[in-house]
């Protein structure tokens, strides 16, 4: 899926920002509305509670109560080898999870906290977290693009637009979009993005979409998103189920049997 289809997503309707912007009551409201600008909420507790999933797994509590069966049998070797098995397993589940937060923390932190904004006819120093739909920002050289927005000025504007499409090489952007160019997305000549650089020039953009309805928020988002699970996961699932069905009755029936023939039921 391409960054513009993810852009093009949930957009707020904007209208057209006087030249004096946004006033801060008015931009207080926008805040309210559509939230912090922040690319991809903070979960808090979210590996935890990746962590306690993966013990739920069908076969990793067959494998756990094997370990405590051996136990009960003075098997203390087989026991200390099961769920040593089960700790690596889960263990390496929980590294992928872990390593695509990191991923999501260092988006996070590789873009700028703060933001050049005309709020009450000034422009203004503010937090990135603050800025709205309908702001108009001002940036150049050596500035991230605090938000998706249509650039209305510029002058020898170059973006670099790496994070997002992976090219090496600055784009030219402009206020104009020129005839047979892309009207949507990184290509687009007059958008520019959250989480993309300026390399040199100036512009001026209405702000048009914020935090995770950005391009560069949705990326974030699918990282910290849990995938969905695959065919071979719900097959593997599936076949744990079966198997701890299969288990429990036919000690239920081993047991029926042995003391049935007065047998040591402990034993058994």
């Amino acid at each position: 899926m391409s960054p513009a289809s993810d852009t093009d997503r949930e957009q707020p309707c904007v209208t057209s920002p006087a030249p004096t912007g946004l006033s801060s009551q008015e931009a207080t409201k926008r805040l309210t509305q559509y939230g912090p600008n922040e690319p991809a909420p903070i979960k808090g507790g979210a590996a935890i509670t990746e962590l306690l999933l993966l013990f739920f797994n069908p076969l990793v509590i067959i494998l756990l109560i094997a370990s405590l069966v051996s136990v009960i049998l003075g098997n203390a070797a087989d026991a200390v080898i099961i769920f040593v098995l089960v700790l690596l397993g889960v263990s390496i589940n929980f590294a992928q999870t872990y390593r695509s937060q990191r991923a999501v923390a260092k988006l996070r932190e590789g873009v700028t906290p703060t933001a050049t904004v005309l709020r009450d006819r000034t422009w203004q120093e503010i937090n990135r977290r603050e800025v709205v739909p309908g702001d108009l920002v001002r940036v150049s050289a050596g500035d991230m693009i605090p938000a998706d927005g249509k650039l209305i000025e510029a002058s020898d504007l170059y973006v670099q637009q790496a994070a997002l499409t992976g090219e090496s090489l600055p784009v030219e952007k402009s206020a104009g979009v020129r005839e047979g160019s892309a009207t949507t997305g990184p290509e687009s000549p007059n958008l520019i993005f959250l989480g993309t650089s300026v390399v040199s020039g100036t512009g001026t953009a209405v702000i048009v979409t914020t935090a995770s309805r950005t391009a560069f928020g949705a990326i974030a988002e699918r990282l910290v998103m849990r995938p969905e699970e695959t065919e071979f996961e719900h097959s593997m699932k599936r076949f744990g189920l079966l198997i701890t069905r299969s288990v429990f009755f036919l000690v239920l029936f081993i047991l029926a049997v042995r003391v049935a023939l007065h047998k040591d039921a402990y034993e058994s």
